[in-house]
């Protein structure tokens, strides 16, 4: 364990906050601490009828680019975490899922981000849209769970949350 001697928070808006800590590692060095701080969020696997993955493809200004990914969002302060993959899922793909199963959860950046990620599997899809203002832009893409690591692998799905989501899904259904 690390102590924290201090903590100045240097930055707070309205996606993140930024703070540097001052710490003793346990060899007595002093050290800081760059941590930014994120609420948690929820990232989802939804299955259509058929047995497709709906991807959403959209902007990622930080890398400047289009990423396909699994849909995903931000828990609200307050909110229930099965009713944030609700409320997600009508935003981004709109859709209300039948059916929640827990798949896993993973901190995203335990390095420097304290962002902890509820993974679930959706099922029993209906439409039911939710219009939210950064959600306009995205293109939903239909995918055999089948071609799932080829796109991985061939890096048109590069997402990291994304990857470790759909490889965990993947993993349990080989294991049945």
């Amino acid at each position: 364990m690390e102590q924290q001697l201090s903590s100045d928070r240097v930055y707070s808006g309205p996606g993140f906050s930024l703070r540097v800590d001052r710490v003793r590692k346990r060899s007595g060095l002093i050290t800081t601490r760059d941590v930014v701080e994120h609420s948690d969020c929820v990232a989802m696997v939804p299955i259509d009828e058929e047995g497709q993955v709906l991807l959403v493809r959209q902007f990622r200004y930080p890398v400047g680019c289009e990423l396909l990914e699994i849909p995903a969002g931000c828990i609200e302060p307050g909110e229930d975490v099965i009713d944030c993959v609700q409320r997600e899922l009508q935003e981004e793909i709109g859709y209300i899922a039948g059916k929640v199963e827990k798949l896993c959860g993973f901190y995203s950046v335990p390095g420097y981000g304290t962002e902890y990620l509820y993974v679930y599997v959706t099922k029993d899809l209906k439409p039911n849209r939710l219009i939210a203002e950064d959600t306009d832009e995205i293109d939903i893409v239909r995918v055999p769970l089948g071609e799932i690591p080829e796109l991985i692998f061939s890096g048109k799905l590069c997402d990291a949350k994304s990857i470790a989501a759909l490889l965990a899904y993947i993993a349990r259904e080989k294991r049945g």
